[in-house]
């Protein structure tokens, strides 16, 4: 019986049943080898050397795979066809060849396939080939960069700005992406500008919209009406004129083709766009769908290899589209020749076929049954995609009416289109990057007229228009400039995105990327100390050399020998830079963002507090924060606040910001920013005395706080009501380990905010009457996000410290500010790798006991 190894189990179980008794196909479960996360894996002073341990966790199917090996007479190697796949057959080999498992009989073949139907993995066992070391070396040439950065970087940023987290190559280049977009949007400055349009009616009776393009003889440009009067000037020109007519009509024809077939980029970017879906839940949708899918009791891989950056599909494929598009449509939607692409992304490797079905037969309301909902949607894109790039151009008409008054001196023109053919877009229409595109122009149905044809003018009417910013990046924006730069991969984009969130150096608000100050923080520090390595041009020129070193035109350690000699002497320089000297410079670069004032007549950097102060950015236990240069004799400081509070909102000025009188104490009620975080504070406490304070708690934004909330949480602990049973009191409140119930000694934790200041006798009674294991509270589910890749559910508990992500044993608590309502399924698998990578603590010593 030979041995075949592919990556999962779901598709060794479908290859297994496509190759019969006669050959065993195991897993490896990806990688099996990587890099230890400890100085010295890569040593630039060895010819950059690496040093791989065994994941303790492949340990066990490593030793499976060798057992089968003993009886085998050819082990095929057939993970997926890409470097990362090329390099996991490597690793595979060589722990097997280190723990002598190669029998000498055995023969060693590598197979790769595009789809995982029958037809393309037997034809792959028909055409066995060696490893590509040349792939190979491309995956560890990129591995140890990666690892060189991380631990070079990261220490850098560690010792000289406390509370950064680390640093990655591709990552901190994404972040910048973001930060800068950030930075464009707070130096813009809006635009006011006017419009013009008259209402006019056709002697046919129909409506005509036409805006002014022409006054005095001057062209009418997007700023030549700048303001309200010179709008008003040329409202009262076309009010004064008379005998309106067509002037002239122009109309013209153009074809519009369809887009090419999915890649992986332009996948992630889709489904974002039409199907609100993140580049990690897409990737790990189609991984399902490419693995295979249980249909009618035969499982078979629905869509080809999801890792791709090629647009071209199999000659098999494009003449299965044309016959759907044929029976579908008719003969009138087919093109005469099939439809060629080339790929347009920079650094683009063609090497295999777009995204497409592995069965174009198969259309999605047939399989929707067998699938979940995204899974049955994204299928659906990945369908209508193929099909419709093999289509007819639509054909649309473009018209322009000019219309002009008897006396000249203006003119007006009127803009439309029809479709004359649907061609491709009675499929399918690809969707917009940015929310302002998918409004397009202001075009309009057109009704019949013919030049002369008199008009009557009916109203006029002026419009005011602002210039607008840049939008934020989205995932689908980030992922399509990141592809345009030709930085990364298309199998890292969805990895970068999460690494940016979990990080805490990005958020995602309302679908779209804001920089956190963590993350700006550090895009300056690496701006301006380490600026050639987070170029754009720099590291979309490494991603060339890496695509140069997979072809085998350059020897990968030629180009570690190159990198490593200026970015080990940049790391070097920094050793003698002072934190004081750090902040400085962040003072500078971020001076604009930091210490934004619209007042010019006041320094922005002038401390609120006292008279001479200078305000500074601060390196805390906590991280960073706004204070003042006098400290210890002025304590003011105030948060690293980003300058995005809402839509064009600016730093607030420092200070306690009043709420009003609370109605039970009659006192002030304030909001405050301290040292570590905003408070609440309740009138300004007698003499000698503290006033009363509060934290505001997560989940409740501090700009937005009403007093009735306010009042609210300065009144915690409060009084649900008395146990039915007991007698006793029942209290909720907020504590050291967030929001609680208490009857007596016996405290349960509660899921929000909103539960303590909300909730009743009857649900409080019933959360007390839960079970209790050895006097520790029994977690509670509180969602269930998905399937693990390895198995089972993810799911998110309710424990005596707050809320975590379980699965299979492993733990992880929610990061500070994300909640259980709010965490992803994408997210809950970042933290429970990074729980199960993390040293196990040494259990506890107990003391012996005294005689």
């Amino acid at each position: 019986m030979d041995v075949v190894v592919v990556e999962s189990p779901a598709k060794a179980k479908t290859i297994n049943k496509y190759l019969g008794d006669d050959y065993k196909v195991m897993a490896s479960y990806g990688h099996v080898r990587d890099l230890p996360a400890r100085d010295g894996s890569v040593r630039p002073d060895d010819d950059f050397a690496m040093t791989y341990e065994v994941d303790p966790r492949a340990a066990k199917r490593l030793a499976d795979i060798a057992r089968a090996l003993r009886d085998a007479n050819h082990l095929y190697l057939a993970t997926d066809p890409d470097r990362e796949g090329e390099a996991i057959s490597w690793h595979v080999l060589e722990a097997l060849a280190e723990k002598r498992a190669l029998p000498s009989r055995l023969a060693v073949r590598r197979i790769a396939f595009n789809e995982i139907t029958q037809r393309a993995v037997i034809e792959a066992m028909h055409h066995p080939r060696a490893i590509d070391m040349d792939l190979v070396n491309a995956q560890q040439a990129r591995r140890a960069l990666d690892y060189l950065v991380g631990f070079s970087l990261s220490p850098v940023l560690w010792r000289k700005l406390p509370g950064a987290r680390s640093a990655g190559r591709v990552q901190s280049v994404a972040l910048r992406l973001i930060c800068e977009r950030e930075l464009e949007i707070e130096a813009f400055e809006p635009r006011e500008y006017w419009s013009v349009a008259g209402m006019f009616r056709t002697p046919g009776g129909g409506a005509l919209q036409a805006r002014l393009t022409r006054l005095g003889g001057e062209k009418i440009e997007r700023f030549s009406l700048p303001d309200q009067a010179a709008a008003a000037r040329a409202r009262a020109a076309i009010e004064a004129a008379t005998g309106f007519a067509v002037a002239a009509i122009e109309a013209r024809e153009s074809r519009r083709h369809p887009p090419p077939p999915f890649t992986t980029s332009t996948l992630q970017q889709e489904a974002s766009r039409k199907l609100r879906l993140g580049a990690s839940h897409t990737m790990r949708i189609a991984q399902r769908l490419y693995e295979g899918v249980e249909l009618d009791g035969e499982t078979v891989g629905l869509i080809t290899y999801m890792r791709t950056d090629g647009v071209q599909m199999a000659d098999e494929a494009i003449a299965a589209c044309r016959r759907v598009v044929e029976r579908d449509y008719g003969g009138c939607f087919v093109p005469e020749r099939p439809r060629a692409y080339r790929a347009k992304a920079k650094n683009a490797q063609e090497a295999h076929e777009a995204i497409r079905p592995t069965d174009l037969a198969r259309r999605p309301a047939e399989v929707a049954r067998y699938l979940e909902g995204d899974a049955a949607r994204l299928y659906d894109l990945i369908w209508k995609r193929a099909v419709a790039s093999q289509m007819e151009s639509a054909l649309i008409e473009s018209v322009g009416i000019d219309i002009m008054p008897a006396g000249g001196g203006l003119e007006l023109r009127a803009t439309g289109s029809t479709i004359l053919f649907e061609g491709f877009l009675r499929l399918y229409q690809e969707g917009q990057d940015d929310p302002r595109a998918e409004r397009g122009d202001d075009e309009q149905v057109l009704p019949k007229v013919t030049e002369g044809d008199a008009l009557a003018r009916e109203a006029v009417l002026p419009s005011q228009h602002f210039t607008e910013p840049p939008p934020l990046f989205s995932e689908a924006s980030l992922v399509k400039r990141l592809e345009e730069l030709g930085i990364g991969r298309p199998s890292t984009y969805a990895s970068i995105i999460d690494v940016l969130v979990e990080r805490g150096y990005a958020r995602l608000d309302r679908a779209r990327f804001v920089p956190e100050d963590r993350g700006r923080l550090v895009t300056a520090f690496l701006t301006r100390f380490f600026d050639r390595y987070v170029e754009y041009g720099f590291t979309a020129d490494l991603e060339t050399k890496l695509d140069e070193i997979s072809a085998g035109r350059i020897a990968w350690t030629d180009v570690m020998r190159e990198f490593w000699a200026a970015f080990g002497k940049a790391v070097a320089d920094t050793q003698g830079l002072r934190v004081r000297d750090v902040l400085e410079a962040l003072n500078d670069s971020l001076g604009p963002y930091i210490f934004h004032n619209d007042d010019t007549s006041r320094d922005p950097r002038a401390c609120a507090a006292c008279a001479n102060g200078r305000l500074s950015v601060k390196i805390g236990r906590y991280g960073a924060f706004v204070g003042c240069s006098n400290y210890p004799e002025c304590r003011f400081t105030r948060p690293l606040t980003s300058a995005r509070g809402g839509e064009g909102a600016h730093v607030a000025e420092p200070g306690p910001r009043l709420l009003g009188n609370d109605p039970e104490w009659g006192a002030a009620v304030t909001v405050r920013q301290g040292p570590y975080g905003t408070y609440l504070q309740l009138g300004e406490g007698a003499e000698g005395a503290k006033p009363k304070r509060v934290t505001v708690p997560k989940g409740i934004a501090a700009d937005t706080i009403t007093l009735e909330q306010a009042s609210a949480l300065l009144a915690l602990p409060r009084l649900v009501g008395t146990h039915p049973e007991t007698g006793h009191e029942i209290k909720a409140g907020i504590g050291r380990y967030g929001p609680y119930l208490q009857q007596e000694k016996d405290y349960r934790s509660l899921g929000s905010v909103e539960e303590v200041l909300t909730i009743g006798l009857n649900r409080a009674v019933a959360i007390l009457a839960e079970p209790k294991a050895r006097g520790r509270v029994v977690a509670t589910e509180l969602r269930n996000l998905g399937d693990h890749p390895e198995g089972g559910a993810v799911r998110v508990l309710r424990g005596r410290y707050g809320p975590y992500v379980t699965h299979g044993g492993t733990n992880a608590t929610l990061p500070r500010g994300v909640t259980a309502e709010e965490i992803t399924l994408e997210a809950a698998l970042a933290l429970l790798r990074e729980r199960a990578a993390a040293p196990k603590r040494p259990p506890r010593r107990r003391r012996a006991a005294v005689p």
